[in-house]
């Protein structure tokens, strides 16, 4: 790796992190709260290895084909990888078996298969369930009426650890409107915690919105074209 690449993803790493640091003083938060996933899809294991030499741990991956090959080569290095792209039920044993985090369960289905395929000797999986705030037929995620059986049967399973909530909602150009999908989260996630008083993770945030993410009480930030640049094709 040259110093030019590392110097670069140095540079980007740092601009994000300041940028998620002021958002968080802004909320009257400590910055120590919040966790960066870097969003590394389509990226070859070279453009990670760059911001892991920057102390960067957490990589999120969404292309499962593409996240084993990366993950097998960068493995003797102590990275947590997490899950976010929509997942076929047909797919979740390599991500029960390789991943420390999955951010997409949205129905029961995955829950039963994700608990069945967890390595007996592995941690449990982190888990968090995706909620659909608006019905957008590209995107995944369960309805708000869905999630108390959802979270309760991710609770039960002991290969698995609920720990939150995640979204992706519409874009939107203005803070304003960015923090009202935020905010609706974090009301549903509230709701949730009085039977679930152990979940402490809010996932959501992304590049364009980061900011109103934190303001909203985001704990879990995914980035990708902050660190990596634009999007390049798919490897899957």
């Amino acid at each position: 790796m040259s110093e030019t690449a590392n110097g670069d993803a140095a540079e980007r790493l740092h601009a994000v992190l300041e940028r998620m640091a002021d958002a968080a003083r802004r909320a009257g938060r400590d910055p120590a709260e919040l966790t960066l996933v870097a969003v590394s899809k389509t990226r070859p294991a070279a453009d990670l290895q760059a911001l892991i030499g920057c102390g960067q741990r957490h990589f999120g991956e969404n292309y499962l084909q593409e996240a084993l090959s990366k993950i097998e080569t960068l493995r003797p290095q102590p990275l947590v990888w997490h899950f976010i792209g929509q997942l076929q039920s047909n797919k979740t044993a390599p991500v029960a078996e390789q991943f420390a985090w999955v951010h997409t369960v949205d129905r029961l289905k995955l829950v039963q298969r994700l608990a069945a395929q967890r390595p007996f000797d592995a941690p449990p999986l982190n888990v968090c369930v995706q909620v659909k705030l608006e019905d957008e037929p590209t995107k995944g995620g369960a309805s708000i009426a869905e999630l108390p059986a959802l979270l309760e049967a991710v609770a039960r399973a002991p290969q698995l650890k609920l720990r939150g909530l995640m979204t992706l909602p519409p874009a939107e150009i203005t803070e304003v409107d960015q923090r009202r999908w935020f905010a609706a989260l974090r009301e549903v996630f509230e709701q949730m915690r009085r039977h679930h008083p152990a979940m402490d993770t809010l996932s959501m945030g992304m590049s364009a919105d980061l900011e109103a993410a934190i303001l909203e009480g985001a704990t879990m930030i995914r980035i990708g074209t902050a660190l990596f640049g634009e999007r390049l094709q798919s490897q899957a």
